[in-house]
């Protein structure tokens, strides 16, 4: 049953289609405002990412982590049986979210134009990786085809060296983020109108509007930016400066806080210096500053530094790993670490949820990602649909883990 209190989307219906991340992304994130999210599996297989790694007991951590909260139903669409489910689920549904390739919906039947007149209240979001137009429309897609085609690798790696893929899957995650706000939005406008919407949202669209300062350089003064390390393209110093054991995050975006800066590290007359007096001036002299910044960085350890600039209150981080940031205080103080207590699996930990929305309690803990199919018996009888499946047991049964 839906919560009432875990969030302001509570009483809202997802079928889900999607698979891997984009999609599974953005109904997580919708599943954590409160809907109740309903995935469509494929029978017998289920969603790629159930044999991703890492694993735990022969499970997917990787898939646990994106599909947490949800029910499985495995539906063959292309099966009569499975269709009539399917589109009894329609009809009690708020929202479609699929993330097939263009023309899959299509050859199956259902795509927004084949059923938007039996469903005129359904809201059908669409990702994919090129969107619903264009020449690249029927071209396969992946988080590194869209940072390549769109500009991410040119603009990062080493200053100077060869462009990289970001650490993670940022065309994958930006898309599912920018879904489900176009969702929420059109939920929000359904109150008003009573009618459904098509969101037709591009992992490139999106990628591209995520390029900020690089893309408006571009059309602003025709400036290709290349990889430029962990630096801002024209704030200055804003980038990782070496310590004498390590590197630490400095960002001073004006020039109060630069002369902060200046002070903090005994070298108050930087700030007055011309060559690094405006942000202008520290911008065209950056490479200059860096290592008259760095010459003084080098008499003492980071941590000594770290304490020194925040004191002065100048911005100031070290360069967490992974388990440094898994112990962080002020992200456990925010509950971004939450526990799963999975059946097969045990207890897990991955990260919560950034929405905090007063009114709604924040939860340390999360239901696990379901087994496939596992909710078949429950969708039934709420559908009032009989139970029988024709489908061989084994492959109604079947748990996903280690093929």
């Amino acid at each position: 049953m839906v919560d009432q209190a875990r969030g302001p989307l509570a009483g809202v219906r997802i079928l889900d289609l999607t698979r891997v991340l984009a999609g599974p992304y953005c109904t997580m994130l919708l599943w954590e405002l409160g809907a109740e999210v309903l995935k469509i599996e494929q029978p017998g297989h289920g969603d790629d990412t159930r044999v991703f790694p890492p694993y735990k007991n022969g499970e997917s951590v990787y898939f646990a982590s994106v599909n947490r909260g949800k029910r499985s139903l495995a539906l063959d669409l292309k099966n009569e049986g499975d269709r009539a489910t399917f589109e009894a689920l329609l009809a009690r549904s708020d929202v479609l979210v699929e993330n097939f390739r263009p023309g899959t919906m299509t050859r199956l039947g259902y795509d927004y134009l084949a059923i938007k007149d039996r469903f005129p209240d359904l809201i059908y979001a669409a990702i994919s990786g090129f969107g619903d137009t264009g020449p690249y429309r029927d071209k396969p897609a992946y988080d590194l085809i869209v940072q390549a085609l769109g500009g991410m690798i040119s603009i990062n790696g080493p200053d100077g060296g060869p462009g990289v893929r970001l650490g993670v899957s940022l065309g994958d995650l930006g898309a599912g983020v920018f879904a489900a706000l176009a969702i929420a939005s059109a939920l929000f406008e359904r109150r008003q109108s009573g009618a459904g919407r098509f969101i037709d949202i591009a992992m490139l669209d999106v990628q591209t509007m995520l390029l900020e300062s690089a893309l408006v350089r571009q059309f602003a003064n025709n400036e290709a930016q290349g990889p430029i390390g962990s630096r801002h393209p024209v704030i200055t110093p804003f980038d990782v400066f070496q310590a004498s054991d390590g590197p630490i995050a400095i960002c001073c975006a004006n020039d109060h806080l630069f002369a902060q800066l200046c002070t903090a590290i005994d070298r108050a007359a930087l700030a007055n210096d011309p060559h690094y007096q405006t942000v202008f001036a520290r911008y065209a002299n950056q490479a200059a500053l860096k290592r008259e910044l760095e010459a003084v960085l080098a008499a003492a350890p980071a941590a000594s530094w770290i304490e020194r600039l925040q004191a002065a209150g100048v911005p100031v981080a070290p360069i967490h790993t992974m388990s440094e940031v898994a112990a962080d205080p002020q992200l456990q103080a925010r509950g971004m670490f939450v526990e799963v207590d999975d059946p097969e699996m045990g207890r897990l930990k991955m990260a919560g949820s950034p929405f905090n929305i007063s009114g709604y309690a924040r939860s340390a803990t999360r239901p696990p990602a379901p087994n496939l199919d596992e909710a078949r018996a429950d969708v039934l009888d709420e559908l009032s649909l009989p139970p029988e499946d024709q489908r061989p047991r084994e492959q109604r049964e079947r748990k996903p883990g280690l093929w």
